[in-house]
């Protein structure tokens, strides 16, 4: 990192989250953080709209830090579902306490697949969100907010070992493939993610 380097906090501890999202950050002179590096708790994700609950989150990483803060909140919604897992997709199966990242990855990929038991292909529909929010410091009143969504179809059985969350049961069409059996120069350029952190970067360059 060179003295002009920008430090950013991510408000997440996700390590597969932090990589991709540096990665998409290459282009600009950043650092990303995570607040778990720094000793910061999570946030109370309060909200009921994935904006809510990334504002909420990236004030709170940026009030603990002193530095910049960027958040997001993403999920899967499936139509057959209503929209469900949506911001319960991180804990849709209710995990115990303690429970890994792998551990609760599983429960709520075979909680999904026990809800669209019975389902054909064409019912089972459904979109990766992400909302992207970055804050230049905790009372921010104009913080930059970018929305991303990803379609595709839940798989009948998981597939691929890349990624994280719901990736191996999510199928891209485009792709002939799942989100999981993707590389990560390719998921990086077509998720929902990827679609929304192109929208912020336009809109960082004025702020960095």
């Amino acid at each position: 990192m060179n003295s002009t380097t920008k430090k950013i906090v991510l408000a997440s501890g996700n390590e597969g989250k932090l990589r991709e999202l540096q990665q998409l950050l290459s282009k600009l002179d950043v650092e990303l953080v995570t607040q778990k590096s720094l000793g910061i708790a999570d946030a109370d994700e309060t909200g009921l709209t994935f904006i809510e609950n990334a504002i909420l989150k990236a004030r709170h990483a940026s009030e603990a830090s002193g530095l910049p803060a960027l958040a997001d909140d993403s999920g899967l919604a499936v139509d057959a579902l209503g929209g469900a897992p949506g911001i319960y997709s991180a804990r849709f199966a209710q995990s115990p306490a303690g429970a890994d990242r792998a551990a609760r990855d599983s429960a709520n990929n075979q909680k999904l697949l026990q809800s669209l038991e019975g389902l054909s292909d064409s019912e089972r529909n459904a979109q990766f969100h992400c909302v992207v929010v970055f804050l230049r410091h905790a009372q921010d009143p104009t913080p930059l907010v970018a929305h991303g969504i990803w379609h595709g179809r839940i798989l009948v059985t998981p597939a691929g070992e890349g990624g994280f969350g719901y990736d191996p049961l999510f199928y891209v069409s485009d792709m002939n493939c799942s989100s999981a059996q993707l590389r990560a120069e390719q998921k990086n350029a077509i998720s929902h993610r990827a679609i929304a952190m192109k929208s912020l970067m336009q809109q960082l360059s004025s702020r960095l």
